[in-house]
Order: C-alpha cells, then sequence, then structure tokens
C-alpha cells in the first residue's frame, strides 16, 4: 500500500531533532508522501525547506487564522513568491477559528478571503481550517465560489449535512485521528458516506493521534491507523482506501505522474 499523508506539520518545533526518523517510520508503514503544512511566514519557509530537502514531500503555506494578525503587505508579498515555487502545491492552512477567538473574527474573515483570492489567481488548491466556525466558514467559501477552485476541508470534523454542503461546493475531505475515536459517530457516518473520489486522510501530527495513540505525539506514520478506521466504517479492505486516498491526494495537488515517492 502506498499512503499519502494529506496535511501534517514536521514543521513543527515538536518535530525539531525528529524529521528523518518520523520520515523514515512512515516511509516503513507504506506512507510514501506527506504534504507538510505552514501557517504563518516561519512555518511556511521551514515547510518549503523540508519539500526541498526530502523530494516525497510536499509544501502547502499560507496564514492559519491565528496568524492572521500577520498578514500584511510585507507577509502577502513573501507569500506570492512562495505560491510560484514548485514545491508548493496549495495554500493554507486558512479558515476560520472561533476556538479561543484570540485574533478577531472581521480579522479572520478579511484573512480568508484575500487568501482564496490568491490561490485563485495562481490556479492553487486551498487547505481549509474549521474551528467551531463552520457556519461562518461555508457562507465564505460559498460566497467565493470555490466550486471553481479546488480544495480541501482539513480534519473534516462534521456531520453528514455538512458533508454534502462542503462537498457540493466540490472540495475534498480529509478525515484526521478523530476520525478514530470511539464516541465521533456522527464523523464514522460522514467517513463511511464521502466519496470515494472525494476522499483524504491526514495525521495533522503532532496533533490528533488515533486510536490505539490517542494522547500521545501524532506523526505522519499514523495515516496507517486513520485509514484503517475509515475502511472499517465503509467495511473494505484498507487497501482500496489506501489507492483512492492517495491517488486524490496526487491529484488535488497537481502531482499525477511527475512527483517523487520515496
Amino acid at each position: 500500500m502506498q499512503l499519502f499523508d494529506s496535511h501534517t506539520h514536521l514543521n513543527d518545533p515538536a518535530f525539531s531533532d525528529q524529521v528523518p526518523a518520523a520520515i523514515e517510520h512512515a516511509r516503513q508503514l507504506g506512507v510514501v508522501n506527506m504534504a507538510i503544512v505552514g501557517s504563518n511566514p516561519v512555518m511556511n519557509r521551514q515547510a518549503i525547506e523540508l519539500a526541498q530537502q526530502y523530494p516525497a514531500l510536499v509544501a502547502i503555506v499560507g496564514f492559519h487564522p491565528e496568524d492572521a494578525a500577520l498578514y500584511s503587505s510585507a507577509t502577502v508579498a513573501e507569500l506570492e513568491q512562495q505560491l510560484q515555487m514548485p514545491q508548493v502545491v496549495a495554500l493554507g492552512e486558512i479558515g476560520m477559528d472561533f476556538h479561543q477567538q484570540a485574533t478577531g473574527k472581521k480579522l479572520q474573515e478579511r484573512v480568508f478571503r484575500e487568501q482564496i483570492e490568491l490561490a485563485q489567481a495562481y490556479h492553487l488548491p486551498i487547505s481549509i481550517h474549521n474551528r467551531d466556525a463552520v457556519e461562518t466558514t461555508y457562507r465564505i467559501l460559498r460566497e467565493a465560489h470555490v466550486e471553481n477552485l479546488c480544495g480541501i476541508m482539513h480534519s473534516f470534523n462534521g456531520d453528514v449535512g455538512w458533508m454534502q454542503k462542503f462537498l457540493d461546493l466540490g472540495l475534498y475531505l480529509s478525515y484526521s485521528g478523530v476520525v478514530s475515536f470511539k464516541k465521533t459517530k456522527e464523523i464514522h457516518e460522514a467517513a463511511r458516506q464521502t466519496p470515494l473520489n472525494r476522499l483524504l486522510v491526514e495525521t495533522d501530527a503532532p496533533y490528533l493521534a488515533p486510536e490505539p495513540l490517542r494522547g500521545q505525539q501524532n506523526e505522519p506514520a499514523n495515516t496507517l491507523y486513520t485509514l484503517e478506521a475509515v475502511a472499517r466504517f465503509r467495511d473494505v479492505d484498507p487497501d482500496v482506501i489506501a489507492q483512492a486516498t492517495y491517488a486524490n491526494a496526487r491529484r488535488v495537488f497537481g502531482l499525477e505522474g511527475d512527483h517523487e515517492t520515496n
């Protein structure tokens, strides 16, 4: 099986001295490609550096809603340069986060909308963050006509109703370790019903470790546990999910036929 971790943070300080080991462990379990996701200028640069160092890695760069205050003419100019680099395959993670509201809602929304426009200008998909803000996130995406722009709902944690709404916008749904948690029944059902050609898996490492490792530091190798949970809910062989999610990730990131796998 070949697996693609569609959203991970090997650029996080938690991996400061563990990156080579984490990549090797992932490869041993079949995770041959990973998308390293930025969230602010420093993390964006580090994502690109990792993708330059390891050919099987790709970078996603952008401004997380909690880092919206760092979005300025200078940092946007750097972001636009990065969006033209061959290692960069998407803009993200961008979106809305009302969990702690450390950053104002109006600022988050402005930065989210402007980054969607950047993605449209550079013909790149977007990786979308939503936490406790699903209605606002959906409204902005709908108003921005993202059906004309490929995108991913990162760590999708909604029910079947929200699944369908985001699918209707042409988006892919990426499931993290949360789908493996015993009490997330609505997410289990959404994972079961998500069309195979719109399905992705991710770790969001170092966060959201799946069962049976919940509470530990997550790593890309654990993509396998998330994939196995999705396969279990759909009552199919894990290889079916592996083949579909691997092909979907390469398609959404524009990697078909020409990117390293080891």
